[in-house]
């Protein structure tokens, strides 16, 4: 049997991978060719309608990841092809990203970084003074396990309260939770310090945030985006920064990625931008590379996965 591997993975399972089957890596020429695959793993890259349709061998396709919007999932169903994914294992390393993303918005690292290698005059300048997180409030749209794992972080850690608002989640869970539920997104960009987005990238939360929902934010707002590049329109988060509407904004997404080094949010001395790496820890590679790895191989073996996608 023949598994591609489109992307780099962390290399204990990718060994213990190629101890099953046939892999061909994403370094190997012949790895574009899907003519003879009964297996797959992505990561990033698209797979596609054609691209399916040209793997008459394809039994399964393993998502190294939560998000499988880049996976023409509906495609893979019609031909009967299992599609698995990685919903738990990277949870805390994209948790703790939301958290020290918070920490250098408040601290105003960036800019404190850049006055100090311009040569800085004076220690402790004014226009670094930053803000506490104890007491303040974070609000998460979406409540799923990474927003979960966050929560229990910043109320732990810094005696926030903590807010959502997802309306696929019934009021019990909230209360399970310990977080208040607000049924307005409006809402809950109204009475948080701190937004954080944890939504799947959909038709539905194309541009979830944009101008209207930025106006309803309260002065000295931040807003954290590790979801999607595509849930926040970034022509409206840029002139809310400049404008001085929020403290901060911080994203781990992009629309495109990487963005061109002239993207307007890179210029703002109040944005942080990294380059999609939420779950890029050798903790959670190995996790996800493990569990995304067991699941192909159910699927070859004929058994049931653990993280089918559904």
């Amino acid at each position: 049997m023949q598994v591609v591997v489109t992307e780099m993975i962390h290399p204990i399972p990718l060994a213990r991978l190629r101890q099953e089957v046939d892999v061909l890596a994403w370094d190997d020429p012949r790895s574009a060719d899907w003519s003879r695959a009964d297996g797959m793993i992505v990561r990033i890259l698209p797979v596609t309608r054609a691209q399916i349709a040209a793997a008459p061998r394809l039994r399964v396709i393993g998502k190294h990841g939560i998000g499988v919007n880049n996976i023409d999932v509906d495609a893979a169903r019609e031909k009967n092809i299992q599609v698995v994914y990685t919903p738990t294992a990277n949870v805390n390393s994209v948790a703790e990203l939301i958290v020290t993303l918070m920490l250098g918005l408040s601290r105003k690292l960036p800019l404190n970084a850049s006055l100090l290698r311009a040569g800085a005059t004076r220690s402790a300048p004014p226009e670094i003074t930053g803000v506490e997180l104890y007491g303040k409030t974070l609000g998460i749209v979406g409540l799923g396990r990474i927003s979960q794992r966050t929560a229990d972080i910043c109320r732990n850690g810094f005696g926030m309260a903590v807010a959502s608002y997802d309306p696929f989640a019934p009021s019990a869970r909230f209360d399970e939770l310990g977080i208040a539920r607000h049924e307005k997104l409006e809402s809950l960009m109204a009475a948080s310090d701190v937004i954080a987005l944890c939504v799947p990238y959909s038709p539905q939360t194309h541009h979830l945030i944009g101008a209207a929902q930025l106006a309803h934010c309260r002065p000295g707002a931040m807003l954290i985006n590790t979801a999607r590049g595509g849930v926040v329109d970034e022509v409206a988060l840029a002139d809310a920064l400049r404008e001085g509407r929020l403290f901060g904004a911080a994203c781990d997404v992009f629309e495109t990625e990487p963005p061109r080094p002239d993207h307007p949010l890179l210029a703002l001395p109040n944005f942080i931008g990294s380059l999609h790496v939420g779950a890029a820890t050798e903790e959670a590679l190995l996790r996800v590379g493990n569990v995304v790895v067991n699941d192909v191989l159910a699927v070859l073996r004929g058994e049931q996965p653990e993280f089918p996608y559904n």
